[in-house]
């Protein structure tokens, strides 16, 4: 029993190590630029290819390709983001959540790019670079953690350090090169994050979206070392990764079983769950970037366009028509973004996990294995899941009446995560489970009509909410949600309603997509889908109903190929000049656009032209009579007695000589 304890504890101690890698490298990245870096795992991943690629494809000695990936591209990595991405956003005064959506954004296009490059697939064979023994690992994690912790307290560097993350514009002014303190803090933070790919690989699936998810779901040891403390980061790190390897002994009897297991196995997602939702929020910036320009005007015809789009897959057959039936089904699962991100200004990452949940409890209600439920018709069961998923968007909603910005962001992952580790993935709930199509729309045609048809009510209910006086409360709290609260808003409820609105929409979409596949499947609803979708919604409009519905379409279309991670690499693209422009790529299209015109002169109309001419005519005989000596007409002709006054006095406007009596 000691033998099997210890063993389990070192191998506790090696997950645990990692993930004081993964806290010490977003610790870093915080401290040197105030950004929670949620692309710190997909930095990680590419890493982990590159190393693979240098070792197992090119067959590079293992030493040298090591050095490479974490001293040049791994640092390279950071100092490319540091300069492209988040230094024009910092110097603009960019708040968090400008911050977050450009993280986002490199997520998307480093996973989208690596599924492009090695393809989706999972691979086993990654190279080594630390034998099994975790005390190697432990060890860099702790010399790492007291490097760190020596430079940032007592060097001149740390000092400009905390500097730069307290005002960086007082920074400035006081002689600190912020953009190479930036740097090296993108650089280090990269480092570590390259160090903690390479050491996983080997012992979890190197794949474009498994490694990338795993690093992220730690993010909880540095959330709940408050973004600040190293020694703190370390310690939760190996206390959670020794406590999940001893969980593994317990092999509990009866219902509860399967649950105990999946916490057990999951222990950093129950840690992250707890320090999103219990602890001390990170950051408190607003729910989204405020423009300041007018909204663009919908173009004439562009819900002709759309509805001709969204009409022509019905001429198509075969695998295109079956393609085309998800396209309505993930248009209403954005549109709920457009409620509670676009309308409501709210971060919501989570939507991903309502979409499954409506999915998994239409197939349950069908296949009549819901609790005290009878077997229902699909149409019916798809009702009944949107009303049981519509109160769980509480989950979310609730965080969000005292959270903004990057506190809102982690509960909602945070929550998103929870459903897909603890529902999603787990045999009890989803063993053996299929899902029909309602009666009189099993082909793929059929059912492509119904689903215009719940589009087009969605559509319809979304645009009523947006155009009502709720929608109007909502609008107001999104600008300013002090000023809306004062205005007699009832701030809390609104929030929650925009929330529970969303869900709603979410879990019907998600039914719907479930239908159009015949099952259930727990990787359409994964937490990265829902970073995806999310990133999609803000960079083609987050206010627009038509953005929503070209997302979609865009999303479906560009993976409909042979090759994956086109859509995904675009809308991280989209989402990274979201951050390099904060008007949004719309707006610096608008404003390319408009160069050409701005070196035409305007004409004048005819009026213009005779009030110029005449204008002109009246300068020019003022400045003839200044030139003449002739005082321009209606002024004053001096006096005598200041023309018979010496030329100074009279310059200096002194008055005539006082003659007493």
């Amino acid at each position: 029993m000691a033998s099997l304890t210890y063993d389990l504890a070192l191998a506790g101690l090696s997950v645990g190590s990692a993930a004081a890698l993964t806290g010490i490298g977003l610790i870093v990245t915080y401290r040197a630029t105030g950004v929670l870096n949620f692309a710190h795992g997909a930095i990680a991943m590419v890493c982990a290819y590159v190393l693979y690629q240098f070792t197992v494809e090119w067959d590079w000695p293992l030493a040298p390709a090591a050095a490479v990936t974490l001293l040049v591209v791994a640092p390279g990595i950071g100092m490319a983001l540091e300069r492209f991405v988040f230094r024009p956003l910092s110097v603009l005064g960019g708040d968090p959540a400008q911050t977050l959506v450009a993280s986002i954004g490199v997520f998307v296009l480093l996973v989208g790019g690596a599924a492009l490059v090695w393809g989706p697939g999972a691979r086993a064979d990654a190279p080594t670079l630390i034998p099994g023994d975790p005390w190697g690992q432990l060890a860099v994690a702790v010399a790492l953690a007291v490097a760190v912790g020596a430079v940032t307290r007592w060097t001149r560097f740390g000092r400009e350090l905390r500097a730069v993350v307290d005002d960086r514009s007082l920074a400035v002014l006081g002689g600190v090169d912020a953009d190479r303190v930036a740097a090296a803090g993108w650089a280090f933070g990269s480092f570590t994050a390259g160090l903690t790919g390479v050491l996983l690989a080997p012992y979890v699936r190197l794949d474009p979206y498994g490694l990338p998810l795993l690093v992220v779901e730690v993010v909880a040891v540095a959330v709940a070392a408050r973004m600040r403390s190293l020694p703190v980061a370390v310690v939760v790190a190996l206390g959670i990764g020794v406590a999940q390897s001893q969980l593994t002994r317990l092999h509990p009897s009866g219902w509860a079983e399967p649950l105990l297991q999946a916490v057990g196995a999951n222990l950093f997602v129950v840690a992250l769950l707890v320090a999103a939702l219990a602890l001390p929020r990170v950051g408190a910036g607003d729910a989204l970037p405020r423009t300041t320009t007018p909204r663009v005007a919908t173009p004439p015809g562009a819900w002709i366009v759309a509805a001709v789009l969204f009409l022509l897959p019905l001429g198509f057959a075969g695998r295109d028509l079956h393609t085309s039936v998800q396209v309505p089904a993930l248009a209403v699962v954005l549109l709920s973004l457009v409620v509670v991100t676009g309308r409501g200004g709210q971060i919501s990452l989570g939507q991903a996990a309502y979409a499954g949940l409506g999915a998994l409890f239409t197939a349950l209600l069908a296949a009549g294995r819901f609790p005290f439920l009878p077997p229902l018709p699909e149409l019916t069961a798809l009702v009944v899941a949107v009303l049981l998923v519509a109160p769980l968007g509480l989950l979310t909603g609730w965080p969000a009446i005292r959270r903004h910005g990057l506190a809102l962001a982690l509960a909602t992952f945070a929550v998103g995560v929870g459903v897909s580790r603890f529902v999603f993935v787990q045999p009890y709930a989803t063993s053996g489970l299929t899902l029909g199509r309602p009666a009189g729309f099993e082909g793929d045609r059929a059912y492509y009509v119904l689903e215009l048809g719940l589009l087009g009510l969605s559509l319809l209910a979304v645009h009523a909410l947006r155009r009502g006086r709720t929608g109007r409360a909502l609008a107001a709290v999104r600008d300013h949600e002090p000023g809306a609260s004062a205005a007699g808003v009832r701030v809390p409820s609104l929030k929650l309603s925009a929330f529970v609105a969303g869900a709603a929409l979410a879990a019907l979409g998600g039914g719907m997509l479930g239908m159009g596949l015949r099952a259930f499947d727990a990787a359409a609803y994964d937490p990265v889908r829902g970073l995806l979708w999310f990133a999609a919604v803000v960079v083609l409009g987050a206010d627009s109903v038509l953005g929503a519905l070209a997302a979609a379409a865009l999303l479906v279309g560009l993976d409909a190929g042979t090759r994956g991670g086109v859509a995904a690499a675009l809308i991280g693209v989209l989402a990274v000049f979201v951050g390099r422009f904060p008007g949004g790529p719309y707006e610096a299209l608008r404003a390319v656009a408009a160069r050409p015109r701005s070196r035409h002169r305007a004409a004048l109309t005819p009026l213009g032209t005779r009030v110029r001419r005449t204008v002109r005519a009246r300068e020019e005989a003022v400045r003839r009579r200044r030139g003449a000596g002739v005082p321009p007409e209606g002024s004053a002709r001096p006096t005598r007695a200041a023309e018979s006054a010496p030329p100074g006095r009279a310059e200096r406007g002194a008055a005539p000589p006082h003659t007493p009596v």
